[in-house]
């Protein structure tokens, strides 16, 4: 672990520039607040207040500099910086949806972003320069809330998840704005929304979905607490799944071509790999196994304590792991090429934690 910093009660989502000096996170309102760091040290900077509601999704462009954010409020903006006014100022995106947005994200060359909603479809945003504003298409095959969604490498493929149980991956090539259409294991004639491939979970919403690095396969998890692979080099993907036997996922990312880190409800990073077979390889936030007993033995204390005293107030009780609740929020801090040095994560708890990423 290299830095461990509480910045709001909650922290609902948060997303890096990129050098890694500032950071951009929402506590858990409708508010958007950057902070500068140095070292263990964090200052607020700036606080963007355009949306009405919770802020679900912030992605920080790393050329363009540009900030994308949504909200339940159903709008959508794109944050670029005044440095003469010293602003970060806000352009409305036509979303054109009904229910809250979800989640967002720029795609590879930051010429188009993609937004997820409760609308049961994604709103794949790009620049319309005779009308001078951001304007959207749908992909609508989806039958419940999109909760997550990831850009392929090659800017034309789209994965999302969703509640009704399926990932999915789309083409989201949009003509005139896409240069050409890249060669993909399912050709190069891409429909705008075709579906390309789809993948059940047994049971269980699915919580997040990331490409690798290479874009060779796309690894997504479940409430189900199943982590699933899928290996992208053929039209027929072919899957595997670690079945994790503790408390669910809420969200991953790629550390390398072969190596998965994995967040959620046990408050801790874990670390799957690929070598040989995907298998689950340890919890990083050491000490949490050997304790679980301590945990369940404070649980049943607080609710003997209940019992006995007749308590109706929370009880306090401390994780042994650093974060205290749980993490809803895993990006990459610094990476060369495909091999991520250092993640961050956020939840609950309103921490935002640093990681070394495991060798």
């Amino acid at each position: 672990m290299s830095v461990l910093k509480r910045l709001a009660p909650v922290i609902a989502c948060h997303a890096w520039n990129k050098d890694g000096s500032k950071v951009a996170i929402c506590p858990n309102d409708n508010e958007i607040h950057i902070y500068t760091r140095s070292g263990a040290n964090f200052t607020l900077e700036h606080k963007l207040v355009e949306h009405d509601q919770l802020v679900t999704g912030i992605d920080w462009a790393p050329n363009s500099d540009r900030i994308v954010s949504c909200s339940q409020d159903r709008n959508a903006y794109v944050w670029t910086f005044n440095a003469k006014e010293n602003k970060w100022k806000p352009t409305l995106v036509i979303l054109r949806i009904n229910r809250a947005a979800t989640h967002v994200k720029w795609s590879p060359e930051e010429n188009k972003f993609a937004v997820a909603c409760g609308a049961k479809c994604v709103a794949v945003c790009y620049f319309e320069q005779e009308q001078d504003w951001w304007v959207s298409k749908h992909i609508k095959k989806h039958k419940s809330t999109v909760l997550k969604l990831d850009w392929h490498p090659n800017n034309a493929l789209l994965a999302t998840c969703s509640s009704d149980f399926k990932a999915r991956i789309f083409s989201a090539f949009v003509k005139g704005v896409d240069k050409a259409v890249p060669e993909t294991p399912w050709g190069t004639k891409l429909g705008f929304g075709d579906v390309l491939a789809e993948f059940d979970t047994t049971m269980g919403w699915v919580q997040s979905v990331k490409w690798s690095g290479n874009g060779s396969k796309l690894a997504f998890i479940g409430h189900d607490s199943v982590l699933t692979v899928a290996d992208c080099t053929s039209a027929t993907p072919r899957t595997e799944t670690v079945k994790y036997t503790d408390l669910p996922f809420r969200d991953l990312i790629w550390i390398g071509d072969e190596s998965i880190i994995a967040a959620g409800h046990d408050c801790t990073p874990v670390l799957f790999q690929g070598k040989g077979g995907w298998k689950l390889i340890k919890k990083i936030d050491e000490g949490q196994a050997s304790n679980a007993a301590a945990k369940d033995n404070n649980a049943f204390n607080v609710f003997k304590t209940k019992v006995d005293k007749g308590q109706e107030g929370s009880q306090e009780t401390t994780l042994n792991t650093k974060h205290q609740n749980c993490i809803t929020n895993v990006q990459i801090y610094k990476k060369a090429g495909n091999v991520v040095s250092q993640y961050s994560t956020t939840g609950l708890d309103g921490q935002i934690i640093i990681w070394d990423a495991p060798k």
